[in-house]
């Protein structure tokens, strides 16, 4: 990722060499400035569904929502086998799969995770779809 919790960027796919409780500590930082919630995406580069999730992050319908509503952290968990510690704090990988968004509140308490594993075939959703789930967890 090339960016983690900066204003106005989504982060450009998941980069095994960041270091991914930093970037979600810095971006809690900014949101207790801001009041903005922190959206963790846990996924990999390798992942179909992870790449339609980036697409439909980058719509017309979406990208605002992360823009101007979320602190976005995407977190790499390689073949599940990278940064599995940290997304064990957060949602079940075993259950949720691939991509899997939680949402934080500032204080860093979890107002959802997707341990349903609805995003784990973002082939089959919409950018609508993605934009009603943003909408609902941005609130403050």
């Amino acid at each position: 990722m090339t960016t983690s919790a900066g204003a106005g960027k989504l982060p450009d796919g998941y980069n095994p060499n960041r270091d991914a409780a930093s970037d979600l500590q810095a971006a809690l930082a900014l949101s207790a400035g801001d009041q903005r919630p922190v959206l963790i995406d846990f996924g990999a580069n390798w992942c179909p569904d992870c790449k339609v999730l980036d697409k439909l992050f980058r719509s017309e319908q979406v990208a605002p929502l992360l823009r101007d509503d979320y602190r976005v952290v995407a977190v790499d968990v390689g073949r599940f086998d990278h940064n599995l510690d940290l997304a064990a704090q957060y949602v079940d990988l075993q259950r949720s799969g691939i991509p899997a968004l939680v949402v934080l509140s500032p204080d860093g308490a979890v107002r959802t995770a997707s341990n349903d594993g609805a995003f784990s075939n973002a082939r089959s959703m919409t950018a609508n779809t993605v934009a009603a789930y943003l909408k609902r967890w941005s609130q403050k």
